[in-house]
């Protein structure tokens, strides 16, 4: 007999609310709820493809452990003492340092990987900390904790009241958003133009988002901050800047005004191949609109002057006094934030604390690049020990990250490693132990950290859709099992890592005046938690500390677990709302508008108005159906237009001799594929592109669908020398290639 469950979709950046179907255990279809106070009943194909994501026979049952150089099923007992005796042995010996941790983006998506990493990398104290950060959105935290103080406080377009959208390198009809939680994004976008609002996109590639554009720029790849910077210049020039609310909450307005002189949009137009008169146009738009909101993503922040764009982004944003009002870009408050503190001056943030230890990368957000792990595995230095124990949670770097191959090799040469991931793939294939999370049916969701990008206010939680099935344990007592082996906890309660947060955070809690239970007796209030899990405990805590919550009784009306329990699908907390000055953390209290490490990287860019390079550049593109790598083992999302082909523009390809599904040779820096060419014109001249996330054709993996079309790694053309200076960030887009086709034109 079938009945239905609501769940969170944690399958996107969406966060979209499901009404499942499940016949025993097994999820046997997934619709769009319609109850859901922010998804309203929107579902993409990914949600509707939940069950197969959920029931994919390939996904792991149990542990699995290295004996006689192989990987065998284990007990979990088995499992976590041989995670014990393989790193705790490297630590006593080479130090904290030598144990890398390397965090992939499905932890955002789970409440085990929002709440336990940070527990790790504290026992750990290790330095060498990677994540998908730095080959996505580290630009964007950069900029923001110069300019806010605050790495985590970035602002998001207000969509559903803003009058003139402009979206640079972001294509969120496929992508359904990026560090911008909005469940049917494609319908907030119509309903902007319906409203008699302006959408305008800058893309190299005429995406679906671009075709519903009324303007659509088509910028040579990686010019971004060029472009940008261009239009800050015309709002001076032209006497548009207008900052109106924030102006006495803004410092160095002169100092950008003179930071700009020299881009002009006569001197940028050749290096972006965008007309000055156009340029000048998108800047006397956005000013003179009623409301307007500058948004940029993935392809604005995988450039070499990633930072500088997303600087420029939230630039253009304040001095046309469109951040933090509504209708322009606006920072969210989740209900799990901390709790409020008055205005004022904060500690800032800083860049640099340490470095990598083979190329001196400087720390971005207590992060390395990703590009550098394998190097800090296989080279030795003088600078510390390399790298000799990995710890990787829902994580594929030997795709995501540049040079693959590379990493490959350096990952098979370790002491140790422990992968914590559903399957056995291209990076868990070298793990001593690899440690399966269930199910997401069998999980509990809350999105700890996508509702703190959302486009309205609101709180949803989803306990487990279906009880864990026998063998199978929690990810959260995975993860609480994992610290207490890595850090000589061994055999202790999983239930100490909760415990020891909880008293933590209230410990700290009733010393801050600000708190509603200063003063308090934390042992009590630890006492008057709800819940049935830790998970649960912890998530009841940050509620009830939050904005919004009952500060353990102050407030008879705030959230609490239970209350929120009561809500199956979510409590709709209001639109945004104007938030500054209280959320500013600069050490003036005030929006640093030139910090100092972004005014050192500006002669960077100027330099750039000379460079135009020759030859091909190699962008890449995202599909509606996949997400990370593991999607393309479920045959629901792949096929049709989510294949691994390489665009090329018909002008080009008739130049090159490259015909439609023929093979062509694409080679970089780091590499050369071969992918079957797809000809169109929904890339400009000069531009190809391939998407990412393929690759599946090495040895020992168990991802049977993915291997019978396995496409090819485009990581593998970027030997990973090309990064955003002041993040870290891989550059990605606006590569030069070479394209040769491989069957000559009849």
């Amino acid at each position: 007999m079938s009945r239905t469950a609501l769940r969170i979709c944690p399958l996107c950046e969406a966060t979209c609310g499901l009404t499942l179907t499940i016949e025993g255990s097994k999820v046997t279809g997934a619709r769009g709820d319609r109850e859901d106070v922010f998804s309203k009943g929107f579902i993409c194909p990914k949600g509707a493809s939940f069950g197969a994501v959920d029931g994919d026979p390939d996904r792991l049952r149990g542990p699995l452990v290295r004996r006689d150089g192989e990987l065998r099923e284990a007990t979990w007992a088995e499992a976590f003492d041989a995670v014990a005796a393989g790193i705790r042995p490297v630590v006593e010996r080479y130090g904290p340092h030598s144990v890398g941790v390397v965090l992939g983006n499905p932890n955002v998506h789970t409440v085990a990987g929002a709440l336990y990493p940070t527990v790790l990398l504290a026992g750990l104290g290790t330095r060498s900390v990677f994540t998908a950060s730095t080959v996505d959105q580290m630009p964007k935290h950069v900029s923001s904790g110069l300019l806010y103080g605050d790495a985590l406080a970035i602002p998001v377009p207000d969509l559903d009241r803003t009058d003139h959208l402009l979206l640079i390198g972001a294509n969120p009809l496929e992508s359904n958003g990026s560090l911008c939680t909005a469940p049917d994004f494609p319908g907030k976008l119509k309903a902007l133009k319906a409203r008699g609002g302006t959408l305008t996109v800058i893309d190299p590639r005429r995406t679906r988002t671009a075709k519903l554009a009324d303007r659509h720029i088509e910028i040579r790849p990686g010019t971004d901050a060029l472009l940008l910077a261009a239009m800050t210049y015309v709002l001076f020039e032209e006497d548009l800047v207008d900052l109106g609310e924030l102006a006495p909450h803004v410092e160095g307005v002169d100092e950008v005004r003179d930071s700009v002189r020299e881009f002009a949009p006569e001197a940028v137009a050749l290096a972006c191949d965008v007309e000055a008169g156009v340029i000048r146009t998108l800047a006397r738009e956005l000013a003179a609109a009623p409301t307007a909101s500058v948004y940029g993503r993935i392809g604005s922040c995988t450039v070499p002057f990633g930072t500088l764009g997303s600087w420029l982004v939230d630039v253009l944003n304040i001095l046309t006094g469109n951040l933090d009002r509504p209708g322009g870009a606006l920072f969210p408050l989740a209900a799990t934030d901390r709790t409020p503190r008055p205005a004022g001056p904060g500690r800032g943030f800083q860049l640099g604390r340490w470095h990598s230890r083979v190329s001196r990368h400087p720390e971005a957000k207590g992060e390395l690049p990703l590009s550098a792990l394998a190097e800090e595995i296989d080279t030795a230095t003088e600078e510390g020990e390399p790298i000799r124990a990995l710890v990787a949670v829902a994580a594929n770097p030997v795709l995501s990250a540049p040079d693959g191959d590379r990493l490959d090799k350096a990952l098979g040469a370790l002491d140790f490693m422990v992968s914590v991931d559903p399957y056995l793939n291209e990076t868990s294939r070298h793990a001593d132990v690899v440690l399966p999370p269930p199910p997401p049916a069998q999980s509990p969701h809350h999105d700890f950290a996508l509702n703190a990008l959302a486009v309205r206010n609101q709180v949803r939680y989803s306990p487990p859709a279906v009880p864990l099935e026998p063998g199978r344990m929690a990810e959260s007592e995975i993860l609480s099992r994992l610290i207490l082996a890595a850090t000589g906890m061994h055999g202790a309660d999983p239930s100490a890592v909760d415990d020891l947060v909880i008293g933590q955070t209230l410990g700290k809690a009733v010393t801050e005046a600000h708190s509603p239970v200063h003063g308090r007796d934390p042992q009590e209030l630890a006492g008057l938690l709800t819940g049935g899990t830790g998970p649960e405990r912890r998530l009841d805590l940050m509620l009830r500390l939050g904005p919004y919550g009952d500060g353990f009784g102050a407030d008879p009306e705030g959230l609490t677990l239970a209350r929120l329990l009561a809500h199956p699908h979510g409590i709709d907390l209001g639109p945004l709302r104007p938030r500054l000055p209280q959320g500013l953390r600069t050490r003036s209290g005030r929006i640093e508008l030139l910090p100092r490490p972004i005014a050192g990287d500006l002669p960077r860019l100027t330099a750039a108005l000379r460079e135009r390079p020759d030859g091909l550049l190699l962008v890449g593109r995202r599909h509606l159906r996949s997400n990370n790598s593991w999607m393309h083992n479920v045959p629901a999302l792949t096929g049709g237009t989510n294949r691994c082909t390489l665009h090329i523009h018909p002008e080009d390809a008739e130049r090159l001799g490259v015909r439609d599904g023929a093979p062509v040779r694409v080679k970089g820096a780091g590499g050369e594929v071969t992918a079957p060419a797809e000809v169109t014109e929904g890339v400009r001249r000069g531009v190809v592109s391939l998407p990412h996330g393929w690759g599946h054709d090495r040895p020992g993996t168990r991802l049977s669908h993915a291997a019978t079309d396995p496409g090819v790694n485009v990581n593998q053309l970027l030997d990973g020398s090309l990064l955003d200076p002041l993040s870290g960030n891989a550059v990605l887009n606006g590569v030069p290639v070479e394209v040769a086709a491989l069957v000559a034109t009849p």
